[in-house]
């Protein structure tokens, strides 16, 4: 390495040798030339700092600055936090508008503003973030700057006084793990942060009523927290007591070795290390070599069994409170790929270190079969649980040596059958490589066709479905793939899912959701993989097929935890309800409906469904109708500047038309029937909607409820239609004034409009316009009360208190004495119009139908 200049824009380069260089090797050189005097240029120079590096003597510095225009150098600086930890910085950067001021860019930041001869650490505010990796400096204004760092990235507009920190949706996860919760739990470990646990659905904003409003809801950061352990390895909760939960990871004693036992009850941890000896230099050097990502594995067959890996396979039964070796070395354990890395500045931190295992897998068929796999290209197997083992590696047809075998995966359907992927990319192999073996490893073959030959092909993890046999999951370095005849075919399971690093792919079995960590976008859920399980041949050939629908839990909304405003990094739950999975072979000529009907046969709702040939999914929210709507045709009073639409209704602050009503209710817990209709065929299944785990609520409150909420439905109904129908003959009236010129029947429609809008007023507020929260400025009336009543009582699974009950009561009683006034304007006021309308040889005033309610 060295510093190279080129005076012909890049045509020939020269290498820079003495005038003030280093004479001695060097490693990175990290050149930098100011904008505001281009003579000036500076270079962050790897020397060795003076320490002996394979018995020979090296340079001191860090910093080289010239002034006249690379011919000559002087040593400016040998503080050690101009570069850092070399293998993974060496990043500087100058001010465009001041050619002495310039920034450093490391696990600290640093500026200086002479010219390099004296750096500060910015601390505080003025520290942009940890483990700093880019600067940009506005050209045209040095005061606007933008740094990239392991947290995120922050933007300043006071040269570096004050940082605006943005965290990005770019989490890059090395593995993903899931419990049995109900929602469950999804535990991952982040690059730069902690082992974390959040939710996989955060019940906010669902179930309706004040408090959620039936959408999917969001996932705040503020969900998830740190269990412990660090950012490499993985986090893996117990299955008989998700309060505790594994996790491993990167550290201060060997290294890669934590390991730590988290008791979510407690939010605390405790260290169990293999050995927690804080050793981190050259591989060979070491008594256990474990690796950056340290595989850890809880046995299928005993929660208390524990297993990690160095180059050795570690056993604990005991809480880790104490560790046995079960194994011998199981790597080649070639030395030579055991020395120590980082060139000049040496940096053994385990990412690096060669000879570990890298996959740990025991069979869930068989306790005692355990496969291992490392990362200098073995395959290994117990079959009685660690006391002999078989090196099963020569059997891989066409395998190149030196791979890293990303996973190891047993079938839960045959004990002789296992999956492994291998990546090669260390070793510049960019092909995919994954292999079956049904004879616990004694021939293999290769399962990647369908799979592109790219930069970007190599395999990660292979998963196989719990449920259906043959069908697996694929994770490689640009997305997921699946296959459908256990591996001998692949096609994309792309979809919305961006294109990334696919490290580790789980499948929830009790919500049949697959659960993926990208390095580089964060989690992913696919939603309910059992279509996929379904999907036969005699599926596609069929005109359409039904799928059968997981269980949809009726979750109840919680409250929220504090948010940051706009966070980008916000998930996001699935739609509410049950999601309803169809196959098309062909567009149908006809609509496709959807139907769901309760035990009684009852109808609950209708769903309209796509067209499109495929497979298809359409969510029910698990309510009913929707009640009647309030249709304005008139405007505001005090208010003609809002008119009503081309459609003959008023704009209104829900769009056109909505002025109050549309109750639906939350239906019950129960088995219902969902039939799919298409081109005069119907196909049914069975729906189970279960109850909020959560809910302190009894199914008997719920009963209570839905009764209680059909009764104020039914008053709702009919305001709804008292309204509507007062607003039927007032558009009608207002319509006839701009027709006549009679002064007496102008005058005779004026009173009749006064008259019907003064009992529609206790109904609706007439002189809302929607505009400017004008709700708040007139109150509320019968119309907004009765679904105020309703709304407070579905947000939770409660049975209706003595006070909704009261007010229901006292609601009802003013909407009788309204439709009894309503029916007197009809039958004396109305009618006496229309037999002037009549002598005047005019139509009559036409009142609305009344219609049955909208739910029984």
């Amino acid at each position: 390495s060295g510093l190279f200049m080129s005076r012909d824009g890049g045509v020939t380069w020269k290498k820079l040798t003495g005038h003030g260089l280093p004479a001695k090797p060097v490693g990175k050189v990290m050149p930098a030339i100011a904008q505001s005097n281009p003579r000036r240029v500076y270079a962050l120079i790897e020397t060795g700092d003076g320490v002996p590096w394979k018995g020979q003597d090296t340079e001191r510095g860090q910093l080289w600055r010239s002034d006249d225009g690379g011919d000559n150098w002087r040593m400016i600086n040998t503080d050690r936090n101009a570069m850092g930890r070399t293998a993974y910085y060496a990043r500087m950067a100058v001010a465009t508008d001041n050619d002495n001021e310039t920034y450093y860019l490391n696990a600290s930041f640093s500026k200086s503003i002479d010219a390099g001869a004296t750096l500060i650490t910015q601390q505080g505010q003025e520290a942009p973030g940890g483990d700093h990796h880019d600067m940009w400096i506005d050209p045209t204004n040095g005061n606007r700057m933008i740094v990239g760092h392991d947290q995120g990235v922050s933007v300043s507009q006071t040269r570096g006084r004050t940082w605006l920190k943005q965290r990005l949706p770019n989490a890059q996860l090395y593995h993903v793990t899931v419990d049995n919760q109900i929602p469950y739990f999804v535990y991952t470990n982040k690059q730069d942060g902690p082992s974390y646990r959040g939710p996989s659905n955060s019940r906010l904003g669902e179930g309706g009523g004040r408090g959620g409003g039936g959408g999917g809801g969001a996932i705040p950061r503020g969900m998830w927290h740190s269990i412990g352990g660090g950012e490499s390895g993985f986090a893996t909760p117990d299955p008989v007591d998700p309060n505790i939960i594994w996790s491993t990871a990167s550290g201060s004693g060997t290294v890669g070795g934590i390991v730590v036992r988290y008791d979510e009850s407690r939010r605390q941890m405790r260290d169990v290390e293999v050995w927690p000896d804080q050793e981190n230099g050259p591989a060979s050097e070491l008594k256990y070599r474990f690796i950056w990502d340290a595989p850890f594995h809880l046995s299928p067959h005993d929660h208390n069994k524990v297993y990690v890996g160095s180059q050795y396979l570690h056993q604990s039964t005991d809480g880790g409170q104490s560790w046995q070796e079960i194994s011998p070395d199981v790597t080649l354990n070639d030395k030579s790929r055991q020395q120590s890395s980082g060139g000049l500045t040496p940096d053994n931190i385990g990412v690096e270190y060669g000879s570990v295992i890298h996959a740990i897998a025991e069979s869930p068929k068989q306790a005692g079969v355990i496969w291992v796999g490392t990362n200098d290209g073995l395959v290994q197997v117990t079959r009685d649980g660690g006391k002999t083992w078989t090196n099963v590696t020569k059997n891989i047809p066409n395998l190149p040596p030196w791979g890293t075998v990303g996973n190891v995966e047993p079938s839960r359907h045959d004990t002789g059958t296992a999956y492994i992927t291998v990546d090669f990319h260390q070793v510049n192999n960019r092909d995919p490589f994954v292999y079956k073996t049904m004879d616990f490893g004694a021939s293999w073959k290769l399962i990647t066709n369908g799979i592109p030959h790219t930069m970007l092909s190599y395999a990660h993890c292979v998963r196989e479905d719990p449920v259906k046999r043959g069908l697996l999951y694929l994770g490689t370095e640009n997305g997921v793939y699946v296959s459908f005849d256990d591996g001998d075919n692949w096609q994309p399971l792309q979809m919305n899912l961006p294109h990334a690093p696919v490290y580790w792919l789980v499948v929830q079995e009790q919500f049949n959701d697959l659960v993926i960590a990208t390095y580089g976008r964060g989690a992913w859920i696919l939603d309910d993989v059992t279509p996929l399980r379904e999907l036969t041949q005699q599926v596609l050939n069929a005109d359409a097929h039904l799928f059968a629908p997981r269980p949809a839990y009726r979750f109840r909304a919680i409250t929220s935890p504090a948010t940051p405003y706009d966070d980008p990094t916000i998930g996001e739950n699935a739609p509410y309800g049950a999601g309803i999975n169809y196959h098309l072979k062909s567009a149908p000529s006809g609509s496709v409906t959807i139907t769901i009907q309760d035990a009684k046969g009852q109808t609950v709702r209708t769903l309209d469904g796509p067209r499109t040939p495929g497979l298809h999914r359409v969510y029910w929210d698990l309510r009913d109708t929707a009640s009647r709507r309030v249709a304005f045709r008139t405007s505001p009073l005090y208010a003609p500047e809002i008119r009503v639409g081309p459609d003959g209704l008023r704009e209104s602050e829900g769009g056109f038309g909505a002025g109050g009503g549309g109750l639906a209710i939350l239906q019950a817990p129960g088995t219902y029937t969902v039939k799919l209709s298409v081109a005069g065929r119907d196909y049914t299944q069975q729906l189970r909607v279960l109850k909020d785990p959560h809910s302190a609520g009894t199914e008997a409150d719920i009963a209570a409820q839905q009764l209680f909420l059909s009764s104020v439905r039914r008053d709702l109904d009919a305001t709804v239609d008292a309204i509507n129908n007062a607003e039927m003959i007032r558009a009608q009236i207002n319509n006839l004034k701009n027709l006549t010129q009679d002064a007496e029947l102008k005058k005779a429609a004026d009173e009749l409009d006064q008259k019907l809008a003064a009992v529609e007023g206790q109904l609706v507020e007439l002189r809302a316009t929607g505009r400017g929260q004008d709700g708040v400025r007139f109150g509320s009336k019968l119309v907004q009360k009765f679904s105020y009543v309703a709304n407070g009582l579905q947000s939770g699974d409660f049975k209706p208190t003595n006070q909704q009950v009261a007010v229901q009561k006292d609601l009802e009683d003013r909407l009788k004495r309204s439709q009894g006034q309503i029916g007197d304007v009809m039958t004396r006021d109305l009618a006496a119009f229309n037999d002037m309308l009549r002598r005047a040889n005019l139509p009559a005033i036409v009142p609305q139908v009344p219609r049955r309610s909208s739910n029984p």
